[in-house]
């Protein structure tokens, strides 16, 4: 990943970097926070090793989350807690961004999470948090769609409601209780 990233901007192109702790598993919020500050503590290492200027990059990981089958699954606000004591701790003030990715996450509590990042700590935070949230924000509209002509509109529709929701997230304005389209 520093490869890459010292290669992108090297050609002028400003890297992505995604390392991604897997919500797969039973392992609670604690152990994804201590693997996730581990991994992020290891990229930033060979990202100094390999001359990437850390202001000329997004960093695009994973939330701190307890895995799919882990018995406990933390409130809204714990999730936001310790993500971004995490993130304190592993991620250089420099980085202008942080983008999360989804990780399987549905795309209403991915929303949640990052609104009440933003909410609860943005004054305090030294990057913007954002949403990449790829496979949230596409998986409603991919399956309204379902490659049926007849089916676009209302998946475009789906669409621009979770980009909206999201937009709303990192604005601190994210209400759970919005409607889906129908």
């Amino acid at each position: 990943m520093a490869r890459y990233a010292a290669l992108c901007q090297e050609s002028g192109l400003v890297p992505v970097v995604e390392p991604e702790v897997l919500m797969d598993g039973e392992h609670d919020l604690e152990r994804c926070g201590e693997v996730t500050e581990e991994v992020l503590r290891t990229v930033f290492n060979q990202l100094y090793a390999q001359g990437v200027m850390l202001e000329g990059m997004i960093l695009k990981p994973n939330m701190i989350l307890p895995g799919l089958t882990c018995p406990h699954q933390e409130t809204v606000d714990e999730v936001a807690d310790a993500t971004v004591k995490c993130l304190l701790r592993a991620v250089p003030a420099a980085v202008p961004g942080i983008a999360f990715l989804s990780g399987g996450q549905s795309g209403e509590l991915a929303s949640a999470r990052l609104n009440a990042m933003n909410l609860r700590f943005k004054s305090r935070l030294p990057w913007a948090l954002s949403f990449s949230f790829g496979r949230a924000i596409q998986q409603p509209a991919l399956g309204i769609w379902q490659g049926k002509e007849a089916n676009v509109f209302a998946a475009q529709k789906a669409l621009l409601h979770r980009a909206r929701c999201n937009w709303a997230a990192r604005g601190r304005e994210y209400k759970a209780e919005v409607p889906s389209p129908t």
